[in-house]
């Protein structure tokens, strides 16, 4: 069945409300591909994202790289705490107060909080809350339960605008950070990034693995470029013994003064060819500025926190005798990565991310 069978898409709305109980910064690169989704499917609607039970990185450090994509940021709106609430006005004490709009949005999951939106006037309210109940487009049964969040998410999306969800998107155009990234990774050459880091130990490919990487990538006439990012920094004297070749951006003077900042690592990643990185945050970095991507993955589940990025390869463990990421053999990621610098569309794990940038099912 169609999408467009499942649901009849909302008339176009002249203004949008999304809610969300919060945004980190690391959510808020998560979710990107929904709010690209969002403006693609609307791009005249009025977009307004609201953070009901805290603050959210699109008005602050995120802001930047939802400024296409979202018209207004509400932080701290006080909305989906208690059920007190529903002896107020809707959106009362808030400055959205009054306001009604063509299409809102719910992305939580809880049948109270839900139960609260659906009071503030609209013609469409869409939320995956109770299984759709209160929902005015749902998809059709038997309902397959997304892995991830932002697959939730686009999914609602979805309903809405009856199409596929169209993640495709440009990263920020920033003058100056993008003036900084060329001096530090400047043109005429091929670059190849390597991530190295993660959250967690299990998460990580082993660092020597990656400087043969490195190393493979040099002979072969490109330029190892390694992010080290502030839990890493105390690898970078190894690496610099190991692969002089290799330049480390992110410990580069210029940007220490800038302190950490995903928007940085963005700008950077705009001008590689291709990237390898494991599961961790650096990978949804890489996503947003559309870097081609090979994603490593060892006990953690790529269906669950792949990046969603227009082409990858994605390479896990258990294709290669167990879950520890040592079981991930080098020759298949110079493969990964020669496929992606050559244009091919081979895939190692097609289900871990849209294809064309496109979400898909």
């Amino acid at each position: 069945m169609s999408l467009g069978e499942m649901s009849r898409a909302v008339e176009t709305p002249g203004s949008v409300l999304i809610y969300v109980a919060s945004d980190s910064p690391a959510d808020g690169l998560v979710k990107l591909p929904f709010a690209r989704a969002l403006r693609n499917a609307f791009p005249r609607a009025e977009i307004t994202w609201l953070a009901g039970k805290g603050t959210s990185a699109y008005a602050h450090s995120l802001a930047p790289l939802v400024g296409g994509f979202i018209d207004e940021v509400v932080e701290e709106a006080g909305i989906g705490r208690q059920w007190s609430e529903l002896l107020k006005p809707p959106l009362s004490g808030t400055r959205l107060a009054g306001r009604r709009f063509d299409l809102i949005i719910d992305t939580q999951r809880q049948f109270g909080t839900a139960l609260l939106l659906k009071r503030i006037p609209t013609p469409c309210f869409i939320s995956g809350a109770a299984d759709y109940l209160l929902s005015d487009r749902r998809p059709p049964r038997p309902r397959r339960k997304q892995p991830t969040k932002v697959r939730q998410m686009l999914r609602l999306a979805e309903l809405a605008s009856g199409q596929p969800a169209d993640i495709r998107g440009e990263p920020p155009d920033d003058p100056q950070l993008n003036a900084l990234a060329a001096r530090l990774l400047p043109e005429g050459c091929r670059y190849v990034g390597l991530a190295p880091g993660a959250g967690s130990e299990h998460k990580r490919w082993p660092l020597q693995r990656y400087l043969e990487l490195g190393a493979a990538q040099f002979a072969a006439g490109h330029v190892p470029v390694v992010f080290l990012g502030p839990e890493e920094g105390h690898w970078a004297l190894p690496v610099r013994e190991a692969l002089p070749q290799a330049l480390l951006p992110l410990q580069a003077e210029a940007v220490a003064r800038l302190g950490p900042s995903p928007l940085v690592t963005i700008a950077l990643a705009r001008r590689l060819a291709v990237a390898v990185a494991n599961d961790a945050g650096i990978g949804h970095m890489m996503a947003a500025a559309n870097c081609p991507l090979v994603c490593l993955f060892g006990p953690t589940a790529p269906e669950r926190s792949a990046p969603l990025v227009p082409r990858a390869q994605v390479l896990c463990a258990q294709s290669y005798g167990g879950e520890a990421m040592e079981n991930i053999p080098l020759a298949a990621v110079r493969n990964a990565v020669d496929c992606l610098l050559e244009g091919t569309t081979e895939d190692s794990a097609a289900k871990a991310r849209p294809a064309a940038g496109r979400a898909v099912y």
